[in-house]
């Protein structure tokens, strides 16, 4: 849920300058999630690399894949969503 109590109140300016400030936020966000994907996928390599394969004496007893795997679909899914976002804005902004 979002908390806008903090937020200051919003201040006349025209619709284009409005839409670029919004696409621009959109952006920013994308660029975040994709930063935060990569990390995951990085932290995933490490962990996977740090254990030797077909080895018959190591047990794994807590895989974290699968939590990696869920937050990297879930950001996925925001990055498309945001994107989509993004697209209807660009739209919007094309029919004038």
């Amino acid at each position: 849920m979002l908390n806008l109590a903090g937020t200051p109140p919003l201040v006349a300016m025209p619709e284009v300058e409005s839409r670029e400030l919004i696409a621009a936020d959109l952006r920013m966000q994308i660029s975040q999630i994709e930063t935060s994907m990569r990390r995951i996928a990085t932290a995933m390599d490490r962990e996977h690399g740090s254990d030797p394969e077909g080895s018959a004496d190591v047990f794994v007893l807590d895989d974290v894949t699968p939590r990696y795997a869920t937050a990297l679909a879930a950001l996925d899914a925001c990055r498309a969503g945001l994107g989509h976002a993004l697209e209807c804005l660009s739209e919007a902004g094309s029919t004038e």
